[in-house]
């Protein structure tokens, strides 16, 4: 159906299932979405930074042990421009992607097996899990047993940290693939490697994506942990100076230091999984794009 405009233009009306056969047009410029994105983050972030303001000033904890939010975030300001705070992201992040990587890598591997082969899944689902609930606070012992103060006691607690949370998104979103989909792709004729590659996994593929969220929030909490038993001479890592900021009683770069952690987990949830959800539901038509 045809309406004509005001200005002599003319453009179709939708509705229904007719929508469905038009591609969805955006109706905000880059710079609104990104604002409408945005402002609900700096609300919250002025909210917690009001609050804080306001605990100072009712004199709760002395200044030298809950210092004001302008003192520590220029002390946060100072420490990026002595060129202290990128060298220590640098190497955390690297360590937060090489970590990540292995656990994805390796739990994909397992979650695969374990839905292929009944037996391995009856042998081998609930450990998983149990593995899963396990806080990774508690493998630093044994992997400073095995590979002392080194940065592979890090990635191996990382690792087993994040990995079953890959594996049991994968798992999951296995098992909600309806199995109409998996009928239809054998009566197309997919078989075995070809029904996983072309039908079951990208049907999983939303559950996995959330199973990878949860990973990487795992990951980045055992790596913090790791950073603060496990220091390495000549790697000054963000853990670290979250360390010498207790020991020397830093109250000032303590808090600026977990700024930067909590700011790194925030952006790496916008820009990478935040994305990647929308990608991933707008594409198996889970959600509506905004108008």
């Amino acid at each position: 159906m045809r309406m004509t405009e005001p200005g002599g233009e003319e453009r179709r009306e939708i509705a229904g299932l007719d929508k469905l056969d038009l591609p969805i047009a955006a109706r905000r410029d880059a710079l609104g979405r990104l604002w409408g994105g945005m402002w609900p983050i700096l609300l919250a972030i002025s909210l917690v930074l009001g609050v804080w303001q306001l605990v100072v000033l009712a004199g709760v904890r002395p200044a030298y042990i809950l210092p004001s939010p302008i003192t520590v975030l220029a002390r946060l300001a100072a420490d990026f421009n002595m060129n202290e705070l990128l060298p220590a992201m640098a190497i955390t992040l690297r360590r937060a992607a090489l970590g990540f990587a292995l656990a994805l890598v390796i739990g994909s591997f397992i979650g695969l097996a374990i839905v292929r082969w009944r037996l391995l899944r009856a042998a081998a689902a609930s450990l998983i899990t149990g593995l899963q609930t396990m806080p990774s606070i508690a493998w630093f012992p044994l992997a400073i047993l095995i590979f002392g103060l080194t940065e592979q006691a890090i990635l191996f607690v990382v690792v087993l940290g994040a990995a079953p949370s890959v594996a049991n998104g994968l798992i999951s979103g296995v098992d909600q693939v309806p199995r109409i989909l998996v009928r239809a792709g054998r009566v197309l004729g997919a078989k075995s490697f070809s029904l996983y590659r072309l039908v079951i996994l990208p049907a999983a593929l939303p559950s996995f994506v959330g199973g990878m969220k949860q990973a990487w929030a795992i990951a980045w909490r055992s790596l913090m942990a790791g950073e603060l038993l496990v220091i390495i001479a000549g790697q000054p890592s963000v853990g670290v100076r979250l360390q010498l900021a207790r020991e020397f009683s830093d109250a000032p770069g303590l808090m600026a230091t977990m700024l930067v952690v909590l700011g790194i987990g925030i952006v790496v949830d916008l820009a990478a999984f935040g994305t990647l959800e929308r990608v991933v539901r707008r594409r198996w038509g889970l959600s509506e794009a905004t108008s």
